[in-house]
Formats: structure tokens, sequence, C-alpha cells
């Protein structure tokens, strides 16, 4: 049992696609034997969004919506104050790509639907914002190759970094540590890893910045 722990019960970890989120909710699971909570990439109109077939968007939006939703009652509400939970996104992320991608009217609906299921979910103790450029992004996708990440545009992630960012500069919900990823090296330079582990050890208010000893 390890003997490590940090001042919270709840670590979201949030990002635009391809920052690396999952390979740090992995690092930390493990040196703090915490509770892993992965969301459902497995949407089965994910594909057809990238494609940019017309009304997936809207499909796309309410199967995350609602699957996001039944993991974090289901999963963080059990393991919550048990042990660290640490999470690959927390639950108002969800906003973002609905504001992206949704029309008018299909806004209406989906704020409905949100309204109703967000009172329900716990907020993260801390979120922990990876930000990351586009080129960057890019080649982390690739090099992961999923398949249905093949047909992403850089137009498109271009637009979503920016919403990421407009998102996390006015967000409230919990404290948020945002973390430049662009010359880290979680898996293959432990001293960066290391480095983010100290500054968890301190409770963190409001929104602070990481910033490693190698890249001031």
């Amino acid at each position: 049992m390890s003997t490590e722990s940090l001042p919270y019960n709840y670590l979201a970890i949030d990002g635009p696609i391809g920052v690396g989120k999952t390979t740090l909710v992995d690092l930390l699971t493990r040196r703090f034997e915490g509770v892993k909570v992965l969301e459902d990439v497995e949407n089965p109109f994910l594909d057809k969004f990238y494609k940019d077939r017309p009304g997936a968007a809207f499909q796309t939006q309410l199967y995350f919506l609602l699957s996001r939703f039944k993991q974090q009652q289901e999963t963080i509400q059990r393991e919550l104050f048990q042990r660290l939970v640490v999470a690959d996104y927390p639950f108002h992320k969800d906003r973002i790509f609905a504001y992206m991608n949704l029309s008018d009217d299909e806004l209406l609906i989906y704020d409905k639907l949100y309204a109703m299921l967000e009172p329900q979910v716990p907020p993260a103790d801390l979120v922990l914002y990876l930000e990351a450029d586009v080129d960057t992004c890019i080649g982390r996708i690739r090099r992961r190759q999923r398949a249905y990440e093949r047909h992403i545009a850089r137009e498109y992630l271009v637009e979503l970094i920016d919403a990421y960012n407009h998102f996390y500069h006015h967000y409230r919900r919990s404290p948020v540590l945002v973390v430049d990823t662009r010359r880290l090296n979680f898996p293959q330079r432990p001293g960066d890893f290391e480095e983010l582990v100290e500054q968890l050890r301190e409770p963190i208010k409001g929104t602070h910045y990481f910033s490693p000893l190698g890249t001031r």
C-alpha cells in the first residue's frame, strides 16, 4: 500500500485531443494507487462526426453527455473519499464541445438536459488543464494511431484549442493548475513528472500555472 498521498480526493485531467491526458492519469494512479476513470471513447457516432457527416454532431454530443454522466455517478461518487480518483475529463468540459458543434436549436435541447444532470455531478478538487499547440497535438495524435482520429482536421483542432483556452480562462467551478505540455515528456523524462507531483503536494486555490525548472 502506498504511503504517499495528495491533498485531494478527486483530480480531473483536461485538455484538447492529443495533449496527453490518459498518459498522466496512468502515471498518477500508479504512483498513488488511485482509481483510474477513463471516458468512453467508443462513441458509435464519433467516426461519422469526424468525417463531417450532417447530423452526427448532435448524436455524438448527447451520447457523450449521457455516458459521462453515468460514469461519474457510478464510479466517481462510489470511490470518492476512499481512494484518490483521477479522471481524464471533468464533466463540465462537455459544454466546450457542445457550444462548438451544435446548432442553436440543438443547443436549446442540450442545455435543458445538461441543466438537469450537472447539479448531480461532484466537481473535481483540482482540474489539471494540459495545454499544447496544434502541431504538438497533431504529432501525438498521429503517434497513437487511433482509427477514428484519422479524419480530424487541423482547422477543427485550432478551433478546439481556442475554445479550451477561453473556457478555462473563465472557469471557476474548481481550482485549476494550467500545465504547458509542449516541452514536457512525462513518460520518458521522470524528472518532469516528479516536479509536477511536488506541485500537487501543495493545495492550490484559484488558477495556478505549473512552470517546471527546465522550461523557465
